[in-house]
């Protein structure tokens, strides 16, 4: 089965519902899931791992993963969805790497965690400033306890898994769909199809939307001059960075940058 990759549009969105099977999926966005009712069953990659009331977990981007729910009675979680510029100085990591076992149970679940979920649920933290903060919390407080290992040892040889972490791990290089080809052992035609069927983009927008996403976390989060901030996301020239994010923020870099700082001071 080829996994659905999803676009998630809205900065944040929480939703409390009732537990069901997802297929496998993947998508542009941090997933926080926090079991309230029941038993849940998360899987990422070819491991399933059992979630019980009180057990939260992470999705990172761009991570295939599925939920089942094998119990009889009532299951019912909380699902976070944020986009990677909400997370801040951990976007880096949460773009190459991801969490051994993302599950963590209900007894070493922070307290920090749990009031930014309750601050989430109301509908003034949503789309601010705020929330980006709360979202930081959640990962300040879980990230100490994941052992993280690198994307492409989570041990699929499925090529959207290859495409995913090949991209994750390369995309601050010159790197060209003959080359990562050439590297993964496949024809360029059949990675072709995997952009344009699986993630609905050419490899060339795939490609810069993970270099625009990091590059919005250097923004937000560093004093870094624009022109070192496109270097270090791959870009090759200023020109070809500010018109990929352009295209994509309807804004330049610099009045991206000015926008978030006068948030914050706002706030």
């Amino acid at each position: 089965m080829i996994p659905l990759f999803e676009e998630k549009k809205e900065s944040l969105r929480l939703i409390h519902k009732k537990s069901k099977h997802v297929p496998p999926h993947l998508h542009n966005a941090i997933e926080f899931v926090y079991v309230t009712e029941g038993t849940l069953e998360f899987g990422v990659a070819e491991k399933l791992y059992h979630m019980e009331q009180g057990d939260f977990a992470i999705a990172f981007p761009e991570v295939i993963h599925h939920y089942q729910v094998f119990s009889q009675g009532k299951s019912k979680a909380i699902y976070v969805s944020a986009l990677p510029s909400l997370s801040g100085p951990f976007q880096e990591d949460m773009q190459k790497y991801c969490p051994e076992n993302p599950v963590i149970k209900a007894k070493d679940v922070h307290a920090d965690i749990l009031n930014a979920i309750e601050t989430l649920k109301k509908e003034k933290a949503k789309n601010s400033i705020i929330s980006q903060a709360y979202i930081q919390i959640m990962l300040a407080r879980s990230m100490p306890k994941f052992k993280l290992i690198e994307k492409s040892n989570l041990g699929s040889g499925d090529i959207v898994y290859q495409t995913v972490f090949y991209i994750a791990g390369h995309f601050k290089e010159e790197v060209t769909l003959d080359i990562m080809a050439k590297e993964l052992g496949v024809s360029k035609y059949v990675l072709s199809r995997v952009f344009s069927s699986t993630f609905h983009r050419n490899f060339n927008q795939y490609l810069n939307e993970q270099r625009l996403n990091y590059a919005c976390s250097l923004l937000e989060g560093t004093n870094q001059t624009i022109t070192d901030i496109c270097l270090d996301a791959g870009f090759q020239s200023y020109r070809t960075f500010n018109r990929a994010f352009r295209e994509k923020y309807r804004m330049t870099p610099r009045e991206y940058r000015n926008i978030h700082r006068e948030k914050c001071r706002v706030s």
